[in-house]
Formats: C-alpha cells, sequence, structure tokens
C-alpha cells in the first residue's frame, strides 16, 4: 500500500516514464534471477531430479565410467552449478545497483551486490535444510558467496581496465 502511494506521488510529481523503465530494465533481471535460484533450491533442484538429465549426459559422455564415478561427476557439475547461478546473480545486481540514482547504491553497488547475494544464498540454503530432499549447507552459503565474489572481482577489474583505457585514450 505504502509503495502504491509512493509510487502515485512520485507520478504527480511528473516523474518520467523513461525513469521508471530504465528502473525496469535493470532490477527485472535480477528479481527474476532470485526466483529462478530459489526455484531451484525447491525439490526440483534435488540430486535426484537432475540426475534424470546429468546423469545420460554423462554416461554418454563416459561410457566406461562406473556409477561411482558419475554419481562424482554429478556432484561436481552440482557445485559447479552453484557457482555459477550466484555469478549470475552478482552480475544481475552490480547491474542494477551500479547506475541507480540512489547515490550509495552507486557508490557501493559492489558491496550490496555481494550482501544481496549472501542473503539469497542464506535464505536458500536455510530454504532447504526443510526439504527432506535437500540439504542445508554453511559450505554451500560459501560455495555461492564465491561465486558472487569472482563475478564481483572479474567486473571491478574491468571497469578498472575500461577507466585506464579511457583515460589513456584521452591524452
Amino acid at each position: 500500500m505504502l509503495l502504491l502511494i509512493l509510487f502515485i506521488v512520485k507520478m504527480a510529481n511528473g516523474l518520467q516514464k523513461s525513469i521508471w523503465r530504465g528502473r525496469f530494465y535493470r532490477y527485472a533481471p535480477l528479481f527474476l534471477w532470485i526466483a529462478v535460484v530459489l526455484f531451484a533450491s525447491t525439490s526440483e533442484g534435488a540430486m535426484q531430479n537432475t540426475s534424470r538429465f546429468i546423469r545420460p549426459f554423462l554416461v554418454f559422455l563416459f561410457p566406461n565410467a562406473p556409477e561411482e564415478i558419475i554419481i562424482v561427476y554429478h556432484a561436481y557439475i552440482r557445485k559447479l552449478a552453484h557457482l555459477s547461478e550466484y555469478a549470475i546473480l552478482a552480475f544481475w545486481a552490480a547491474r542494477a545497483f551500479s547506475p541507480s540514482s540512489i547515490k550509495i547504491l552507486q557508490e557501493y553497488g559492489f558491496i550490496f551486490s555481494f550482501v544481496l547475494v549472501l542473503i539469497v544464498a542464506t535464505i536458500d540454503e536455510y530454504n532447504q535444510s526443510f526439504n527432506s530432499l535437500r540439504t542445508g549447507s554453511i559450505y554451500d552459503v560459501l560455495l555461492d558467496a564465491s561465486g558472487g565474489l569472482l563475478m564481483l572481482i572479474i567486473l571491478k577489474v574491468r571497469t578498472v581496465l575500461r577507466g585506464k583505457r579511457v583515460k589513456n585514450n584521452s591524452h
């Protein structure tokens, strides 16, 4: 209700539609990806369910591998998925926060992005602890945070290098 009132006040003050459109394009992928991550933490993302498509692929790639090796490879793929999905989350968060009109989000977008990754990872693992097909683990939170941090470091290095390139070209 409060958000609706704030929205009406902003619109009444002549806020341009393009500002809202820009925010939507920045934040929609972030919220959509959070929903994907949280959906993956349900029973649908359990090892028993992902083995329906990962296991046949692994057997195709390694037809002579013993079952124990296929299970280990499957576990590695799942851990790599943790790293990847939270790297993507960090990317969408940084993309949403960095160009924000809110000064603190703009200045500390990478920190807010990392905090969001930690919050979602913690909620994700907490949620899994109530599911009989899943297990909640602090180690998965650390793995998730590592994926997010890796992406944020890559983005920061890219930003710094791009800034140096622009600075060198202006001389």
